[in-house]
């Protein structure tokens, strides 16, 4: 009976080895795997198959340790250990600016204040290289999503659609706003987001944070 239990302790074991492996297919846009050590984040996935060879994949990858994005290839054969993330649910409160002078230097000067959901007394700021692009669609309240890796933050993740407010609109001309046109507009946060041509400024409308793009108006001004 002994010997019958630590077999089964091994399988399962061994189940759980094979569980948190990832097979080069698996590799979608935001997926977090372990290289050499470190959390790698999938930004961009392409598959290729060229004729008389073995399918690959070429990634666009991001080390959310050091942040330096880089491209890398996986074929078939491949397998990739899948990150133990832990997500804690936190509340961005604000952002501040270090200065003109480091500005003017080149270096990345704002600083990301966030609190976990339900103690404002916990707050903790984070970089501006961490933080990364989703930077461009946090305001203040909003509830994200901090990913924890070796119990240290690693990444945000912002829920898959916002509601933000438009600041700046070019003004719609009168008699061109029923057709497929798009223009530019610059949203409360600063991010720019091509929308259809009646929205105007003081409008709400629903961006999707994966690519940027507009979804449907919430409100009108």
């Amino acid at each position: 009976m002994r010997r019958h239990g630590v077999g089964r302790l091994l399988l399962f074991h061994c189940f759980c080895i094979l569980f948190l492996m990832l097979s080069y297919t698996d590799l979608k846009p935001g997926t977090i795997f372990v290289k050499k050590g470190d959390p790698y984040k999938v930004l961009e996935y392409d598959f290729v198959r060229m004729q008389a060879q073995k399918p690959t994949v070429q990634l666009k990858v991001r080390n959310l340790l050091t942040g330096k994005i880089q491209q890398i290839g996986a074929q078939q054969s491949d397998s990739f250990e899948e990150a133990e993330i832990e997500s804690l649910p936190v509340q961005f409160i604000y952002v501040r600016d270090k200065g003109a002078l480091r500005q003017a230097q080149g270096a990345l000067t704002r600083e990301f204040w966030f609190h976990p959901v339900g103690d404002p007394s916990g707050r903790f700021l984070l970089k501006e290289d961490l933080v990364g692009d989703v930077s461009k669609f946090l305001k203040g309240g909003i509830e994200v999503s901090a990913q924890k890796f070796d119990e240290k933050i690693v990444a945000i993740e912002l829920p898959i659609k916002v509601d933000l407010k438009v600041k700046e609109a070019p003004p719609s001309i009168k008699g061109n706003t029923s057709g497929g046109g798009t223009k530019s507009v610059v949203l409360e946060t600063g991010a720019k987001v091509n929308t259809p041509l009646f929205i105007n400024s003081g409008d709400v409308i629903r961006v999707n944070t994966t690519n940027g793009e507009y979804v449907e108006r919430v409100s009108k001004e």
